[in-house]
């Protein structure tokens, strides 16, 4: 496995972070773009993008850096996610994302006419955005959520499905938030994991959304290389 580092500047002027993961066969190009979730950073993403990489679809992630306590900054990090794809050769994408992530993720997807598909986990939109783009999108989105709590915003992001023109979403009961990132951290327990799950349940959740997620990604690649749409693993 390969993991390449590098650096851009965001039109911002802040410095965005990215690592290209891939094997060390492959001719190279991206084929997934994998953003963060609010006040996180790609390492939260690491997990899920080097199995992405095993399954031959050379992932992308990267640090949004214009992301601020005060303002999550989603329309740019969208226009940065692109910049990347861009910049490095990307061509047909997935643009995918965790939580304000996945609302990047949408942004993204809105500007890049190559992007061939919406990937999100436990998205939570913010002011309607996420609604407003994806009801105007007509490539495939499909995503996975947990349970509703503050740390989803209640499971505000299913509203962006419910108006999208070709939407797939898979519930998993009894997950968190932090069950979408590979590998979570303490602070994220901390504030999103509720008591009385046994740890025995928590891999075993971590571990059907991690297989979720890539049969989906994986799916979406396929579909459009065989000119279809995907859907969820059911």
């Amino acid at each position: 496995m390969i993991r390449q580092l590098g650096h851009d500047d965001s039109e911002t002027g802040c410095r965005l972070d990215y690592r290209v993961y891939r094997l060390a066969n492959d001719p190279g190009g991206v084929r997934v773009v994998l953003a963060h979730g609010f006040l996180r950073d790609q390492d939260r993403m690491r997990g899920f993008a080097d199995a992405l990489a095993q399954r031959g679809l050379p992932t992308l992630t990267l640090d949004l850096c214009n992301m601020r306590p005060w303002d999550g900054a989603h329309r740019q990090n969208g226009r940065d996610m692109v910049q990347l794809a861009r910049r490095l050769g990307a061509g047909h994408v997935v643009y995918a994302g965790f939580s304000a992530g996945g609302l990047a993720a949408l942004v993204a997807a809105s500007i890049d006419r190559d992007a061939i598909g919406v990937f999100a986990m436990d998205i939570v939109d913010r002011d309607g955005l996420g609604q407003q783009l994806a009801a105007e999108l007509s490539i495939p989105i499909a995503g996975l959520v947990a349970d509703p709590s503050s740390c989803n915003a209640q499971n505000n992001g299913l509203a962006v499905y419910a108006v999208a023109s070709d939407a797939r979403v898979r519930r998993f009961s009894g997950a968190t938030h932090c069950d979408f990132e590979t590998p979570t951290d303490a602070l994220c327990e901390l504030l999103c994991e509720p008591g009385g799950r046994s740890p025995g349940e928590t891999v075993l959740t971590r571990q059907a959304i991690a297989q979720a997620a890539l049969d989906t990604v994986e799916a979406m690649a396929a579909g459009h290389r065989a000119g279809g749409t995907v859907q969820a693993p059911p």
